[in-house]
């Protein structure tokens, strides 16, 4: 009966989730309410307290159940003795942006996250709950290529936070268009290319900027004599 009851609660909160994403999609996270929500939920709006604390709570656990999956990927590559880091870390970055392009769930939350998100109002606590989680996704990207340049599989010019700012930028930059505007071009078939253009830049060896040679001064014309 107990483990019935915790079953029973946990469906309920992931019907909550359910129903916040589509009302989250579909007005905005700052013009939502959990009025909405709980309707869409099919439940009350205490049912919704009993979960959850606030709209950022709720936002957070939306975010969660596709973040934690990603991050879970990238702390593969951060094991200790894990072999071919560099490996692991491209593999994990293709597979996000692929499983991006083909699973419309996530799709409609990197939606809600880039372009349906104002920090406003009862949604201005989401602000720091999103700065906080591209926080430690950025310090498990930063530990990854940390771990490729101890093991020699990335130069020790290379930075590991810059490379991990570059990645994530990346990802980010490339999800977010997309998103916006599907039809712009292909995610999944340029996903590893696009990838492989980045770590084959982090494995070459740094182009020295040269100073352009000065030109020559331009002769002066002379005055035909009349």
């Amino acid at each position: 009966m107990v483990r019935r009851t915790k079953e029973e609660a946990q469906a309920t909160r992931e019907t909550i989730i359910d129903a916040a994403e589509k009302v989250f999609h579909e007005k905005g996270v700052a013009h939502a309410s959990l009025e909405e929500i709980a309707h869409a939920a099919g439940c009350t709006r205490g049912a919704i307290y009993w979960h959850f604390k606030d709209k950022a709570d709720l936002f957070d656990a939306m975010m969660d159940r596709v973040v934690l999956p990603v991050e879970a990927m990238l702390d593969r590559a951060t094991q200790a003795g894990a072999t071919d880091p560099l490996a692991i870390l491209r593999l994990a970055t293709i597979e996000v942006l692929q499983r991006t392009a083909r699973d419309a769930h996530l799709q409609r939350v990197f939606d809600i996250a880039y372009h349906k998100c104002e920090y406003v109002g009862d949604a201005a606590g989401v602000r720091e709950r999103h700065i906080a989680s591209q926080q430690e996704c950025l310090g498990s990207i930063e530990a990854g290529f940390h771990a490729c340049i101890e093991q020699g599989y990335l130069p020790k010019s290379v930075s590991a936070k810059e490379a991990a700012i570059g990645a994530m930028s990346l990802v980010s930059g490339l999800i977010a268009n997309w998103v916006l505007d599907p039809k712009s071009f292909s995610l999944s078939r340029h996903a590893e290319s696009l990838v492989d253009i980045y770590f084959r830049g982090l494995q070459s060896t740094p182009v020295t900027a040269q100073e352009p040679r000065s030109k020559p001064a331009p002769r002066a014309r002379l005055k035909s004599v009349k």
